[in-house]
C-alpha cells in the first residue's frame, strides 16, 4: 500500500498568508467542508483544479478552516497528546440513521427478515453469520484456507489441522464469547480475555496471548516492502491509554453525546492504533466494534459481517487509518470508511435473507412434485423447513392427517431413511427432527 502524502500544517499554511486581504479571500471558500460532495485528503485534492484562484495550499487551508470550526474532539490523543477529532459531514447523519431504524429497536419484517426474528429461524443465520465473520476476519489478518473448508471444520467440530484453521475457529469462538459479554462493560481484563481467545495457538511465543506487549517486543506496522506505516505508542504508556479507551466505551468520556455507532467506530480505530499486542490486534479492534454494537442494542449486529465487506477492498481500510494519521488525526476519513462498510454489510444482509426466502419458497413450490413423497409427507417436510428445532412423533403426525398410527410411522421413518428426519427413542416412543441439511438434502430428490 502506498502512503499517502502528508497534508500541509494548519499553522504552517496560515503563516503562508501575509495578506489581509488574501485571508478574506480564503474565508469565502471555508462554507462546505466537502469537495463535489466528498470528503477530501490532501493526496487527493492536490489534483484538483482550486476555486477562485487559490493556490492548492490555500485551498487546503480554507478546507481545514471550515473542518475545525465544526470537529469534535476525542479522548483518544496521539503521541504529541493532540487529541484525534472528526466532523459530522454528509453523509454521516443519513447513515446513522439508516442505522438507527434498520439495527436496532424494532424492524420492519420483510424481505426475509422474518426468518432472523423468528426463534425457530434465527439460529441458523445466527451461526451462518458467526462462520462468515470468522473466516474473513482471519483471512484479513493471512489465514489461508477454502471457505468450505472452514465451515466443515466448524460444524462438524473436528480439530483445526494447522494455524490457518485455528485461527477461525479462534475467530467464530470470540464472537460466540462477544455475544455472551455485550451486557458486560468494557474492562482492561475483558480485553484481554478477548484477545486471548483470538490467539489461542497461533502466535509464535504462546504467552503473549492475553497480556500486553512489553517494552522488548517492538512492534509497527509495515507494508510487503517494509516501509512503515504506524508506529504505536510505547510499551509503558499502554495500561493508562486502554483503561482511557475502556472509559470511552463505557460512555464516561466525553462530557458530551457521541453517537453509539460513532462510538463504536472510534473503539474500531483506538484500539487498532494503540495496537496493544504483538499480534492479533486487528482481529480484536473489529471483535470490540461488533461486542460495543450489541451493548448498544443494535442487534442485527449479530447477522452481519463487516470483515466480508472489508475483504473485498482491503486497500481501502488501510487508507482509512492512513488518511487520518497524515491529516492530524482527523477521524472523519475512518468513520466514513466504516458508516460505507456497514451500509454495505446491512444491504448484503438483505439481499442474503431475501434471496434465501425465494430460494426456500421455490424449494417447497417443488418439493410438491415430487412423486416419491406423499402429501403427507411433503406438509410435514414443508412445516420442517420453516421450522427447524421442531420436534415431531408418530402421534403428532397421525392426528394432523387423521391416519392410523401405522401409516404415520411409515411416513416418518421413510422420511428418516432418506435423511430428511434425525430419529430417536425416547423410552418407548420414536421422535423425529428436521436434519441440520435438510434443504440439502432436498435438493438431491427434487
Amino acid at each position: 500500500m502506498k502512503k499517502p502524502e502528508k497534508a500541509p500544517d494548519m499553522q504552517e499554511l496560515i503563516g503562508e498568508v501575509s495578506d489581509v486581504l488574501r485571508f478574506d479571500a480564503l474565508l469565502k471558500h471555508v462554507e462546505n467542508p466537502l469537495v463535489s460532495g466528498k470528503y477530501l485528503h490532501w493526496d487527493k485534492l492536490r489534483y484538483y483544479d482550486p476555486p477562485g484562484g487559490l493556490t492548492h495550499r490555500e485551498w487546503w487551508l480554507a478546507l481545514k478552516m471550515s473542518r475545525r470550526s465544526r470537529s469534535h474532539n476525542t479522548p483518544l490523543v496521539d503521541m504529541n497528546d493532540s487529541p484525534f477529532h472528526y466532523v459530522i459531514v454528509d453523509p454521516i447523519p443519513e447513515r446513522l440513521h439508516q442505522i438507527d431504524l434498520g439495527a436496532g429497536g424494532r424492524i420492519e419484517v420483510s424481505g426475509g427478515m422474518q426468518e432472523i426474528t423468528n426463534p425457530e429461524t434465527r439460529d441458523r443465520y445466527y451461526v451462518r453469520s458467526l462462520i462468515e465473520e470468522a473466516i474473513t476476519s482471519s483471512q484479513l489478518e493471512g489465514a489461508a484456507t477454502t471457505r468450505p473448508v472452514a465451515k466443515e471444520m466448524i460444524r462438524t467440530g473436528r480439530r483445526p489441522r494447522d494455524r490457518s484453521e485455528q485461527m477461525i475457529l479462534n475467530n467464530y469462538r470470540t464472537m460466540q464469547r462477544i455475544g455472551e459479554l455485550k451486557k458486560e462493560p468494557l474492562s482492561i481484563d475483558l480485553v484481554l480475555e478477548i484477545h486471548k481467545i483470538i490467539t489461542r495457538d497461533t502466535l509464535d511465543g504462546p504467552s503473549a496471548a492475553g497480556r500486553l506487549r512489553n517494552d522488548s517486543e517492538r512492534v509497527v506496522v509495515d507494508d510487503m516492502y517494509g516501509e512503515v506505516l504506524h508506529e504505536p505508542p510505547p510499551a509503558s504508556e499502554l495500561e493508562e491509554r486502554m483503561t482511557n479507551m475502556c472509559d470511552f466505551a463505557n460512555g464516561k468520556t466525553p462530557k458530551e453525546f457521541v453517537n453509539p455507532t460513532i462510538r463504536s467506530i472510534l473503539l474500531h480505530f483506538w484500539l487498532s492504533y494503540d495496537h496493544p499486542f504483538v499480534d492479533g490486534n486487528g482481529r480484536t479492534a473489529r471483535a470490540l466494534f461488533y461486542w460495543s454494537m450489541l451493548r448498544h442494542k443494535y442487534w442485527l449486529f449479530e447477522f452481519i459481517s463487516i470483515s466480508q465487506i472489508i475483504r473485498k477492498e482491503p486497500v481501502k481500510y488501510g487508507r482509512a487509518f492512513l488518511y487520518t494519521e497524515s491529516d492530524g488525526n482527523d477521524l472523519t476519513y475512518f468513520v466514513l470508511y466504516h458508516l460505507d462498510v456497514i451500509h454495505r454489510a446491512l444491504k448484503e444482509l438483505h439481499r442474503y435473507l431475501k434471496e434465501k426466502s425465494l430460494d426456500l419458497q421455490k424449494l417447497e413450490a417443488e418439493l410438491r412434485g415430487v412423486v416419491m413423497l406423499n402429501h403427507r409427507q411433503r406438509a410435514l417436510v414443508g412445516h420442517a423447513l420453516r421450522y427447524p428445532h421442531q420436534v415431531y412423533s408418530v402421534e403428532s403426525h397421525r392426528r394432523s392427517h387423521n391416519v392410523v398410527y401405522q401409516t404415520a410411522r411409515t411416513d416418518l421413518l421413510d422420511l428418516a431413511k432418506r435423511g430428511l428426519l434425525r430419529a430417536r427413542k425416547v423410552g418407548r416412543a420414536w421422535r423425529f427432527m428436521p436434519a441440520d441439511d435438510i434443504e440439502e438434502r432436498l435438493r438431491t430428490l427434487t
